[in-house]
This record gives C-alpha cells, structure tokens and sequence, in this order.
C-alpha cells in the first residue's frame, strides 16, 4: 500500500510534536486526521494543508482524549472520512507544574493520568477494534513515550510515572497486535523545541539542585522520526526509538 492511500491518525496533532510529525506525513502523501482539544490549532494546520494542495487530505476532529466517548467518536469519523486506519500517532499528553510531589494536588495529578495514560489506552483501544476487523487487515501505533519513560526529572513525578506506564502499554499492546498484523512501537523524545520544551532554553533544574541551560534539537527531526516509523512494513517494528538534542542531559543524569 503506498504513501497516497494510508490514513493516519495523530492526537495532540495541532501543536508541537504532533503537528511536527502530521505535515510530515502530509508531505509524504499520507491522509491525516489531527486530532486536539485546541480547534484553532487544528484550524491552521488545516489551512496550511489546504494551501500545499493537500487539503483534501486532512481532516480535523476536535477531541478530548480522556473522554472515552470523544475518542470512539474519533475513530469512527475517521473510518467514515477514510474507510480504514493505517497509523495512530499516540501523541497527546499534557504535564504538571514542576513542584514538590509533596505539594502536587490531587486535580493536577489526575489530569495527567487522565490524560498521558487513559487517553493512551482508549486510544489503543480503538486503535485495535479498528485495525484488526480492517481489510487488509492490521495497522501500526506509534506511542510517545518521551526520554521521561526512562529516567526523571526532578520535581515531575506524575509526568514520569505515566510515561514508565507508556512503555507497559506499548510492550503488552505489542505483544497483543502480533495476532492481528498491529505492530506497536514507541518514540522516546529528548528536548524537541515546542513550546513544551522552551523552559529548556531557559533553565531548568537539574538532579544535583542547580539549574542549567538545556539543548534543544529542532522539532521537524522528530517528524522525520515519526514518518521512518510509519513508512515500516508491517512485518518490521521499530519497538523503541530515542530521538535527542546529542548534548542534553539524559546518559549520565543525576
């Protein structure tokens, strides 16, 4: 199947990574559907679409990916926008203010859960009961992990624990998809320059106490990531890929 007749689903796809990694896969002639919480975001990646002759190639849907409703209903209008499911970019995910975990409230962890790990599953979830009854049959999900499914930052432990628990998900949906022709992997991402990641450039606290200026790669490498990824066959999987500013702290943290 080429390029021109895959459809793509990519969460978080109006800012950021997501946005990075859906013209990317525009680009090279995918259909993408971004999804967001943010409609004027999706509005102007749509518009960019429209203005490189690729406008009928994007859909924008706005969701909420904690919502298991508003996921489901994303995926069936893509399936009625598109008729199938090659690719879900499991982008979306939020973080907490850098704080004491002691002082986290309850409502800020919450939102991160809800979002980074509930979010992803339904995601998945729905990712499978399309894929697997598709034909062909099958598909691919990529997760974002972040280089935070490894090691953590200070002060970021709801972020950190959901994105440990990505990699669960990504290993056991993995393992799952095998039946059905899913093949499941994950991107781990070290300081891409979104508007997430501009602290980096200011300053942020390291693990001995001392806060330091952080490199930051630009956030089109990671588009290129995601797309490698996704033009796989089938019968390859890239399980986990770690993309990262070469001179950011993460080999020898702490």
């Amino acid at each position: 199947m080429s390029s021109s007749s895959k459809i793509a689903i990519v969460t978080g796809g109006g800012s950021g990574i997501g946005r990075a990694a859906a013209l990317a896969l525009l680009r090279d002639g995918w259909s993408v559907v971004v999804a967001g919480r943010r409609e004027s975001l999706l509005a102007e990646l749509a518009e960019l679409a429209e203005q490189s002759q690729a406008g009928a190639r994007v859909l924008a849907v706005p969701t909420n990916v904690a919502d298991p409703a508003s996921v489901r209903a994303l995926f069936d209008r893509t399936v009625e926008a598109f008729g199938r499911v090659d690719l879900l970019f499991n982008n979306a995910g939020v973080g907490a203010p850098a704080v004491p975990l002691e002082d986290l409230s309850l409502e800020q962890w919450k939102n991160v859960v809800d979002i980074n790990l509930n979010g992803m599953f339904y995601c998945i979830q729905n990712a499978f009961r399309v894929m697997k009854s598709q034909s062909p049959r099958g598909g691919r999900i990529i997760n974002n992990g972040s280089i935070s499914a490894h090691t953590p930052r200070p002060h970021s432990i709801a972020y950190t624990a959901t994105k440990h628990a990505v990699m669960g998900l990504t290993k056991t949906a993995s393992l799952d998809g095998r039946r059905h022709d899913i093949a499941v992997g994950q991107i781990d991402v070290g300081n891409a320059a979104t508007e997430l990641a501009q602290r980096m450039a200011v300053g942020v606290m390291q693990a001995h106490g001392e806060v330091a200026v952080e490199p930051l790669m630009d956030v089109d490498i990671v588009g290129q990531s995601v797309l490698y990824m996704a033009n796989l066959p089938l019968e390859a999987n890239v399980m986990f890929h770690t993309v990262m500013a070469t001179k950011m702290p993460f080999a020898g943290r702490g």
